[in-house]
């Protein structure tokens, strides 16, 4: 195996290895040991650090051995990688997902825009990036990356369903039985106007960085430079 690649592995399997123990695990010492706020900030250190290493390794291993899905798999990519950024700018107001240093936890007494969609769309944003990706290119360091998002995303939406009922018990079990882990895309266009056009013209922008930082035209742009 090359050197580059078995990097790509380790740091990998670092960084949804520290997630996973520090959400779980070893959240509850840490928290105790260094408070909310100080636990959150080495969580979020070591998620960077865990993951500039990821990216790295990914620029160091070989992008031979791999073929390319086509045009059927850019257009595959693009509509997902666009779903993707919906679900995720959506999730970051009124999330009772995310965690809140004063512990003041607020459930929705009813899903509305992404949350219509499932009850984790951050995670699921991250997962049809991970799709997109896998789909588009078929080589090992593209395989190892975006397989391990989509692990620490699906894996990690369980496991945090798991935790926040134990944390919250009847408020959450009343969440899950309104909303679903799966998303339900028929309710993606009901999640607003505004939040749509954020999501597009961010969407056409990433795309365009993309040729800048990677070197190859994504999105609309495939066909319009």
């Amino acid at each position: 195996m090359e050197p580059a690649l078995a990097s790509l592995l380790a740091a990998s399997a670092a960084f949804v290895g520290t997630h996973f123990l520090m959400s779980h695990a070893l959240r509850r010492p840490m928290v105790g040991l260094l408070g909310e706020k100080g636990f959150l900030g080495l969580y979020s250190l070591v998620s960077l650090a865990c993951f500039a290493w990821m990216v790295l390794a990914f620029r160091a291993a070989p992008a031979s051995g791999g073929t390319g899905s086509g045009t059927a798999g850019w257009i595959a990519a693009s509509v997902l990688t666009l779903l993707a950024l919906v679900l995720f700018l959506g999730s970051l107001k009124g999330n009772p997902a995310l965690p809140d240093p004063t512990g003041a936890i607020s459930i929705p007494r009813e899903p509305a825009g992404v949350f219509r969609v499932t009850r984790h769309p951050m995670m699921w944003g991250f997962a049809l990036w991970a799709i997109a990706h896998i789909i588009l290119f078929w080589s090992a360091r593209t395989h190892v990356l975006a397989g391990a998002i989509l692990i620490l995303a699906l894996i990690g939406a369980r496991l945090q369903d798991r935790k926040k009922l134990k944390l919250l018990g009847e408020r959450w079990a009343y969440w899950e039985s309104e909303t679903s882990y799966w998303p339900r895309f028929e309710f993606l266009p009901t999640a607003g106007l505004r939040l749509w056009l954020i999501a597009i013209a961010a969407w056409l922008a990433i795309t365009w960085a993309h040729l800048l930082l990677a070197g190859i035209p994504a999105g609309i742009w495939r066909w319009t430079v």
